[in-house]
């Protein structure tokens, strides 16, 4: 049985994702309406930044029977459930992280990123307050639905023997 849960978007998202658009935006009309017409082809990198940014938004999460899917705009990524050791409701587990790679506040939290308690982890995060902390042997995810307490006790009930 399949399982969806929303992925809310944390205020400092949200705003965030709104400054750097409305920017981005600004920047690229300021390029394309200015009076050089040699460099409007500029326009195009803030407006690449904001598209790439909205193509890797997280927009939910469903729990399959072997697999955790990240639900992208256009695609969503297999996190396969094979080995998961603990899934534990841990808000604000990413506080003091640094990311080495990835997005830290376009559209969402992804990638990879580093803090003390964790270690090095990857993230497909929206909401930091919200976040659960998937265990595997040789790495550690972290994701944020809506309801972490419903997605974690749904995740202990399915067969992680997969």
């Amino acid at each position: 049985m399949k399982r969806n849960y929303q992925a809310p978007w944390s205020r400092s998202l949200f705003a965030i994702s709104s400054i750097t658009t409305i920017l981005c935006l600004g920047i690229a009309a300021g390029f394309i309406f200015s009076s050089h017409s040699k460099i409007t082809w500029v326009a195009f990198f803030p407006l690449a930044l904001i598209t790439a940014g909205a193509l890797f938004t997280i927009r939910s999460y469903t729990i399959a029977p072997d697999a955790i899917f990240i639900h992208r705009l256009f695609w969503a990524t297999r996190l396969p459930l094979k080995g998961l050791r603990s899934a534990r409701f841990e808000p604000d587990i990413m506080s003091g992280s640094i990311r080495t790679f990835g997005n830290g506040k376009l559209f969402s939290f992804s990638g990879f990123f580093h803090n003390k308690t964790l270690g090095t982890y990857r993230a497909f995060v929206t909401d930091p307050s919200l976040t659960i902390v998937l265990r595997f042997p040789s790495h550690t995810v972290v994701i944020s639905p809506a309801t972490p307490e419903e997605f974690v006790k749904h995740i202990e009930i399915t067969d992680l023997t997969h």
